[in-house]
């Protein structure tokens, strides 16, 4: 997905402050081809499920729900610990800031639309939900190509100019930290497959030991045995 993180026509970029790179952003955008690949699938999840299968709407439903959290997480750390930093230390970046709150805002409206849909839905299986909710999944879908994008282009360069490697790797902690460990495995192993090799393995790499080989013992198998159940039939995907 490399030249999908690119200006569209009528876009600009802040100017990025003189000086090295203070911390590498990379994993941002390893981080967005997940939100990506996930919302991109959870419509076609939702309308596969058959009207009255409740322990496939059920399962499914349960995967959805951590997705949204797990984004609304994700938001809330750059919310709570990049925008006023960013605004303060790189005045010029300031529009851009302005933008993707205001992407954020759009998001969390349709997570607020989307959310008692989905509690109706996975204990239902109503097709007539099902579609108001997969409809609200595209739409979410919609808003993310162009704010994970935007993002990555505009403003991660200029993060990695003014941000220190502490506090950059303290936005990725504040969303593992609300992670809870049954999901941890799976969501790490949906992150590296929806990534180039190169990236698979850079991020692998930079991991903590501990959880490197948590991952190859039980997380590998523990994100395989969820996707064949979200994809019957379907290849599970490589990760490491």
């Amino acid at each position: 997905m490399s030249d999908f993180y690119v200006s569209a026509p009528g876009e600009t970029v802040p100017p990025v402050p003189a000086g090295p790179r203070l911390c590498q952003g990379d994993d941002m955008r390893i981080v967005h081809n997940a939100f990506l690949w996930a919302y991109e699938q959870a419509p076609p999840l939702v309308r596969g499920v058959r009207a009255g299968d409740t322990a496939r709407s059920a399962f499914v439903g349960s995967w959805l729900a951590d997705l949204d959290a797990t984004l609304h997480v994700h938001h809330e750390g750059e919310d709570e610990l990049m925008w006023d930093k960013l605004e303060k230390r790189a005045p010029a970046c300031a529009l851009h800031v302005a933008q993707m709150r205001a992407h954020h805002a759009q998001v969390q409206g349709l997570l607020h639309e989307a959310g008692p849909l989905l509690a109706a839905w996975r204990t239902t299986a109503d097709p007539a939900l099902g579609e108001q909710l997969a409809d609200a999944y595209a739409r979410t879908l919609d808003v993310l190509k162009v704010h994970l994008r935007r993002e990555v282009v505009e403003v991660v360069p200029v993060v990695e100019r003014v941000f220190t490697q502490r506090e950059w790797e303290a936005l990725a902690e504040h969303g593992m930290d609300a992670i809870p460990r049954s999901r941890m495995m799976p969501q790490l192993g949906m992150l590296l497959a929806s990534s180039s090799p190169a990236d698979r393995a850079a991020f692998f790499a930079a991991l903590p030991r501990p959880v490197r080989l948590l991952y190859r013992l039980v997380g590998r198998r523990q994100y395989a045995t969820q996707y064949r159940a979200l994809f019957p039939g379907t290849p599970v995907p490589a990760t490491v």
